[in-house]
């Protein structure tokens, strides 16, 4: 079941993202010729109300694999089939770039997005996204 769940909302995301991105192409650079993702600075204040537990990282996971390994990867690489079809690569959670960004400013990345990356700002509540966040940390300290 979580299986077809995992599907259906690979499939809902990739074309989502596909199409939206068809929208407003004229209004967008590609991500190579992006400047660097970079949070405002009072992003890197936000932090998370909740502690990290087993429970939160549980709850990140089924997130992360129903919303974002599609195109993250499953181990967070970058490296899912629907991101590479988009034409461009998402981002790496095991990279430094993304390791040395504050918790605040991947919250702020999720909630926003940029190019391929969709918002979550109205998909997510907030301890939701502070879940993901805590996951991806999760992820990017495995090698």
């Amino acid at each position: 079941m979580l299986q077809n769940i995992t599907l259906a909302a690979s499939i809902i995301l990739f074309f989502g993202s596909a199409l939206a991105g068809l929208s407003s192409r004229d209004n967008r650079q590609s991500h190579s010729n992006q400047d660097p993702w970079k949070a405002p600075a009072w992003a890197d204040t936000l932090k998370s109300p909740h502690h990290e537990e087993p429970l939160t990282l549980a709850q990140g996971e089924e997130l992360f694999t129903l919303y974002c390994a599609s195109c993250h990867g499953d181990e967070g690489y970058g490296d899912g089939a629907a991101g590479g079809a988009l034409g461009q690569k998402p981002a790496n959670f095991h990279d430094t770039l993304v390791k040395s960004q504050t918790d605040g400013a991947l919250f702020w990345k999720l909630s926003t997005g940029r190019g391929n990356m969709p918002p979550f700002k109205d998909v997510f509540e907030d301890e939701q996204k502070w879940q993901l966040v805590a996951y991806i940390r999760h992820l990017g300290k495995k090698e």
